[in-house]
């Protein structure tokens, strides 16, 4: 039985989130094959997810 993790906390991508406490997700997968929609995340950033921006400016 897999449970979804319902609240995303703060701060973190839902996405990335529901992938790593979700294992239905990847049940399709063979073995050694990445989720295509986890490498677009990767390869493209989290667009949930803003960057901060530095304090202080060098």
């Amino acid at each position: 039985m897999t449970v979804t993790a319902k609240v995303t906390p703060p701060g973190q991508c839902p996405q990335c989130w529901q992938h790593a406490h979700d294992r239905s997700i990847h049940r399709h997968l063979r073995p050694r094959q990445d989720c295509p929609q986890c490498v677009d995340h990767m390869v493209n950033g989290h667009p949930y997810i803003v960057p901060k921006r530095p304090s202080r400016w060098f």
